[in-house]
């Protein structure tokens, strides 16, 4: 692959997309909405390509994406996933109308390959793994507008014959995480000796690294799909629990102070199963995750240790 556009490039995991493409010569340019953050991509900002448009202002994205004419798109801007973004608006204009115009703009466009980046969330919560057969029952404006999106990409595809995968991505974690986050919290909290606040000690997820996420959606990028509109899993298979992240914490930092569980009210999706089949996307793409929960957390540390100039936005963080 040589040049490749990102929608969601300042985000976290499209900011690590980038900086892995850029690794492999790649040529990246990425859709940028106006008054972006850019703290994630500023040590590689001149190396990539912007292109300002809000991914619901259909003919901005058409230009940027006839402009550039990549081989492949990697769509994961979005909007919704955390607390603070709560403009039911913008989750609907994001999730739903900003997926309908990216694949549409990069379906004229004739790319090749078109990766969007789907949520776990879209399942709700199911007293078992997530198979990608499962019927979705989302559970909140953030979930509805993601598994309408995929929805509606799946049935695109099988209409135009177009190669566009939708990867249902599990809890996402690593360097240039979201700040608020579980882990970076664990980690800014944990270096001064410390513990963040913390829910239910059962709550599960399904902890990815992010490395490993980069690899499904470079191999979903390069595949040919055995169907047109796939959709996989991309999680480890095995769940972790809150108290289990938090045992992990204590033996990385000594931690000697028992956490005070339920500081954090249970949110909506708190549930204590949430765990991903992912044979479909084994069987299919040949992904498997490499990152053990323990390995990732560390690496996570020594990123954060080495980046003395980003520390201060996870410092400052609540």
């Amino acid at each position: 692959m040589t040049r490749a556009l990102i929608t969601g490039g300042t985000g976290f995991v499209g900011a690590n997309l980038a900086r892995r493409l850029l690794a492999e010569g790649c040529e990246v340019h990425l859709i940028v909405r106006p008054g972006f953050q850019d703290w994630r991509i500023r040590s590689v900002e001149k190396d990539l390509q912007l292109c300002a448009a809000a991914v619901e202002d259909a003919e901005g994205v058409a230009k940027a994406v006839s402009a550039v004419r990549p081989e492949a798109v990697f769509h994961l801007a979005a909007h919704g996933a955390y607390p603070h973004q709560t403009d039911r608006r913008r989750i609907f204009d994001t999730n739903l109308l900003g997926t309908r115009n990216v694949v549409t703009a990069a379906l004229d466009a004739g790319v090749g390959s078109i990766v969007v980046a789907g949520s776990s969330s879209e399942y709700g919560r199911l007293s078992k793994p997530h198979s990608e057969t499962d019927t979705p029952h989302p559970e909140s404006d953030y979930a509805r507008t993601k598994a309408a999106a995929t929805a509606w990409c799946e049935w695109k595809a099988r209409e135009t014959n177009a190669v566009v995968t939708t990867l249902r991505l599990y809890s996402v974690y690593g360097p240039w995480e979201e700040p608020t986050r579980l882990i970076p919290r664990l980690i800014a909290e944990g270096r001064r000796g410390k513990w963040p606040v913390l829910a239910n000690p059962a709550t599960a997820r399904d902890f990815v690294y992010v490395d490993d996420a980069l690899e499904a959606f470079l191999l979903a990028a390069k595949a040919k799909p055995e169907r047109f509109g796939a959709v996989y899993n991309v999680g480890t298979g095995r769940q972790t629990t809150l108290a289990e992240a938090a045992q992990a914490a204590r033996e990385l930092f000594d931690l000697p102070a028992e956490p005070r569980w339920g500081e954090m009210p249970d949110r909506i999706w708190d549930t204590a199963c949430w765990v991903a089949d992912n044979r479909l996307i084994q069987e299919d793409l040949g992904w498997w995750p490499q990152t053990e929960f323990r390995e990732g957390l560390r690496k996570t540390l020594a990123w954060y240790e080495s980046n003395a100039a980003v520390r201060d936005v996870y410092e400052a963080a609540p």
